[in-house]
């Protein structure tokens, strides 16, 4: 719950707050219990929604387990003259849990990433890319994310080139204070919306393996985030579509 002061609103109706974020309503304790977006994104619409594709991927089941995608659909943007948004959202639920991520570690890291399994390279490997733009571009295409060490990741530009930059994957640092497999899952249950040259996007929000109110879930915080994101919020959207990797989409506004 986002905790924040209780604006004084002069005349306003007692705990309602209208905003550039829609009409916030607070609690007499000064909290915000719920906003106009959520009313944006019917409940009832999305879980028949999350439903249908469920019993779609039951009828014809396939041999690996099916991703849902969120796609997106903006309006009264122009991606050439208007700033360009970006952000992340950590998710409740893990949307896919076969993410590939690679640990650009020192000697306790890679030590770490050994015993938990996870694919890691160190300085010396890093040293052999010596920048080529094709065996940087070919690293950036085997993995979905990078972690790295506060000492790897200040040697970044200097080993890789802008590589990672490019491909919007430069590493998440992690300190010797983390736990790795715990930065693994964050990293995991991370999504991230960009703005590029079109008015579409489309992110992973969950799997056939979850509950569909872990599914719903995911999608619901990742609505909201997206919207925060946009200049005149829902006014920029113009749909929002849902399925799965081998299902028809279902629109859910």
């Amino acid at each position: 719950m986002c905790l924040l002061p209780k604006p004084a609103v002069p005349g306003a109706p007692s705990g309602w707050f209208p905003s550039a974020r829609g009409v916030l309503l607070w609690s007499p304790c000064g909290s915000l219990i719920s906003s106009s977006y959520e009313g944006k994104l019917q409940s009832e619409a999305l879980k028949e929604a999350i439903s249908q594709v469920v019993a779609d991927a039951k009828v014809k089941p396939r041999k690996f387990t099916e991703t849902v995608e969120l796609q997106i659909g903006l309006k009264n943007y122009d991606p050439q003259k208007d700033k360009r948004f970006s952000g992340s959202v950590k998710l409740p639920h893990i949307p896919r849990p076969k993410m590939k991520v690679c640990m650009l570690g020192d000697a306790q890291h890679v030590e770490e990433a050994e015993r938990i399994g996870l694919d890691h390279m160190d300085v010396e490997a890093l040293k052999k890319m010596n920048k080529n733009k094709k065996l940087v571009k070919k690293l950036a295409k085997r993995y979905h994310a990078f972690l790295a060490s506060e000492s790897v990741i200040k040697q970044i530009p200097r080993l890789l080139g802008p590589g990672l930059n490019k491909a919007g994957k430069f590493p998440t640092l992690v300190t010797h204070q983390d736990s790795l497999e715990t930065k693994v899952n964050e990293t995991k249950a991370t999504v991230k919306f960009q703005l590029k040259k079109v008015l579409c996007m489309g992110v992973a929000v969950g799997n056939l393996s979850m509950e569909e109110k872990q599914i719903q879930q995911n999608i619901q915080m990742s609505v909201n985030f997206l919207v925060s994101l946009l200049k005149k919020n829902w006014q920029n959207v113009r749909c929002l579509y849902i399925k799965s990797t081998m299902g028809k989409p279902y629109r859910v506004f």
